[in-house]
């Protein structure tokens, strides 16, 4: 039985870290890979070990939440690292230890494997962890799509027609320097439509197709992707027109109350832009009740953005300043 191991904190998990996998994977019949706690990165590390294991679903995880923080080559450091790995390891033997760094030699001696280093010159791939940390955007290139696509806050921008969700996310996007999602819902409503109708088959085809464009543009996004509604709007508007949603779109709306970081919802108290394809400010003031009440249904917390629109980018910049992806509430609440 050929086993291999790597470890480390992946934070994030980059292509040099792909490479090290994919060389194992080649040689090995069992890789297993030691994911270690770490406040580098604000990224948990149940998350930093689904990015290797979404990528990589054979591999063996071992979270290691206790794991020494001492980093270097003194005596010291060299027992205390060795001592931890071979008890988390508790007698699971390893054969090839793979890494590409200088602590290769030792940790594969205590372990009786062969030393197996990878790019140590990080010739192949010339990127660290530390250098990705300070700009993931200029970065990116080394990073996996799916990897990458967490590192993004997401931001949604909920509401009723005609009350600036749009004009909220473009011009929030331009402040930023990133990319925003129009609704994509709007745009096949008025390819599609019938008397101003779309059955509930064509309500199944919006969601999936807004998802499949919001994940190429998060690819090019810089730390936020603005994004104008999510399934969960179109969840309601098939609601609205026909009583009930279809099984893809019921799925994808449950799957949106975790696909963003941050939920805004934009007021009615601008003035309504009465244009051919809307129904009325008296409908506007209903549907916006019933994506309220949607959204507590939820229990999806989010933030209210009324006023002017620079009022509104003023609040929305104000909650972006203090939240950091993958959990600060406490934070906001301090501020």
């Amino acid at each position: 039985m050929r086993r291999g191991l790597t470890l480390g904190k992946f934070a994030p998990f980059h292509r040099g870290h792909q490479m090290l996998v994919e060389n194992a994977l080649a040689e090995v019949d069992e890789l297993v890979v030691m994911v270690y706690a770490t406040d580098v990165i604000d990224v948990p590390l149940q998350v930093r070990a689904g990015w290797i294991k979404k990528l990589y679903p054979s591999v063996r995880i071992i979270e290691a939440w206790d794991g020494p923080e001492g980093y270097g080559d003194t005596p010291e450091i060299r027992s205390e690292q060795e001592s931890y790995i071979l008890n988390k390891l508790n007698g699971l033997r390893i054969t090839h230890f793979y890494s590409s760094e200088f602590y290769g030699d030792h940790v594969s001696r205590a372990l009786g494997a062969e030393d197996r280093r990878i790019d140590e010159a990080r010739l192949t791939v010339p990127i660290s962890g530390t250098a990705l940390r300070a700009d993931y955007f200029s970065g990116r290139q080394y990073i996996a799509p799916q990897v990458y696509a967490d590192l993004v806050t997401k931001v949604c921008f909920m509401g009723a027609p005609s009350t600036g969700k749009t004009t909220l996310a473009r011009t929030l996007a331009e402040q930023y320097e990133t990319r925003w999602m129009p609704e994509y819902g709007a745009d096949y409503w008025l390819e599609n439509q019938v008397d101003r109708r779309i059955t509930l088959e064509q309500f199944e085809e919006i969601a999936p197709e807004h998802n499949r464009r919001e994940d190429v543009l998060v690819s090019d996004s810089r730390e936020y992707l603005f994004c104008d509604t999510c399934p969960i709007t179109t969840y309601v508007f098939a609601k609205d027109y026909h009583g009930t949603p279809g099984p893809n779109l019921s799925r994808l709306a449950a799957e949106a109350e975790k696909r963003y970081d941050l939920f805004f919802l934009c007021d009615t108290d601008i003035p309504y832009a009465d244009t051919w394809d809307r129904s009325g400010d008296q409908k506007r003031k209903w549907f916006q009740k019933q994506i309220e009440g949607d959204l507590a249904e939820r229990r999806i917390p989010f933030f209210r953005v009324s006023g002017s629109l620079n009022e509104r980018i003023a609040y929305v910049q104000e909650v972006l300043k203090h939240h950091h992806k993958f959990g600060n509430i406490l934070d906001l609440a301090r501020g």
